[in-house]
């Protein structure tokens, strides 16, 4: 089974990141892909929250959002589109980073807002405070797709592992994990934390990724990839956009499960006491 990664470098013009999307779609077929996955904030990145605003839409009005359900519908191909800030539909000065699974007639399939928000003081004096606009999710989400059950998930969810736990308790055998990661970071924990995501998961994982130097001044670290339930990586694209392909199989994730049966050997247990 073929899958497809657009690794982008979003600008602060949805307009624009839409045609990108749609080609991207439009490639990804014609490269033979039964899906295509794009990172987080795939219709727009920009920190200048003034100038943002004029931009951010609801669901239901996002130009976005609706140039990829068309694309999807005219190729024929599944799209995970990582994340769009959107609009609160419940508070319009609020926004959410959502995910979308969409089908190959244009539907959405899924959605998952993110549950984790990334409120960090980086040594490099990046700061992030993403809790002061955007709403956290509060539920995980799967989705059946032509690859199998996806779990969705969005970038700083990452590092935390119970998440994973949840999604392949509830059957998931692929993991969504779009992203734009910081450099620092990225550098740091962006390949042993996909990797440990995949092995104790016993999951293919799926992290398309925003990469390179931004409009808005922000630097993104890339390396979009697909690893296997082994820990294997399939596919790394390094630096620098445009779309990469690899075939998954699920025999696979058969022999792994089979070989390290670690989802039937979970067990519940009493949180820990202080023995002092």
């Amino acid at each position: 089974m073929r899958l497809a990664l657009f690794q982008m470098n979003s600008g602060i013009e949805p307009a624009a990141n839409a045609a990108a999307l749609a080609a991207a779609v439009r490639e990804a077929k014609a490269g033979d892909a039964a899906m295509l996955f794009t990172p987080e904030m795939s219709g727009m990145l920009d920190r200048d929250r003034k100038r943002a605003a004029d931009h951010l839409q609801t669901e239901a009005e996002d130009q976005v959002l609706a140039a990829v359900r068309e694309a999807a519908a005219e190729a024929g191909i599944w799209v995970h589109i990582g994340s769009l800030a959107l609009r609160s539909d419940a508070d319009p000065d609020r926004l959410v980073n959502r995910g979308f699974v969409i089908g190959d007639k244009g539907e959405i399939r899924a959605r998952y807002d993110k549950i984790h928000l990334f409120d960090v003081d980086l040594d490099t004096g990046e700061s992030w405070r993403e809790s002061s606009i955007y709403d956290a999710g509060e539920a995980a989400r799967i989705a059946e797709t032509p690859l199998g059950i996806l779990g969705l998930s969005v970038c700083y969810d990452l590092r935390f592992a119970d998440l994973y736990r949840s999604l392949s308790d509830a059957g998931a055998t692929l993991l969504a994990i779009p992203a734009a990661f910081t450099v620092p970071t990225g550098k740091a924990h962006w390949h042993v934390l996909m990797r440990a995501r995949a092995i104790e998961s016993a999951a293919f994982v799926v992290a398309a990724a925003q990469s390179g130097k931004h409009e808005d001044g922000r630097e993104t670290f890339g390396h979009s990839l697909v690893v296997d339930p082994w820990g294997e990586v399939l596919l790394d694209m390094g630096e620098g956009t445009g779309i990469g392909f690899t075939d998954i199989d699920p025999a696979r994730l058969e022999d792994v499960r089979r070989r390290i049966p670690v989802l039937s050997h979970r067990r519940a247990f009493a949180a820990p006491e202080n023995a002092g």
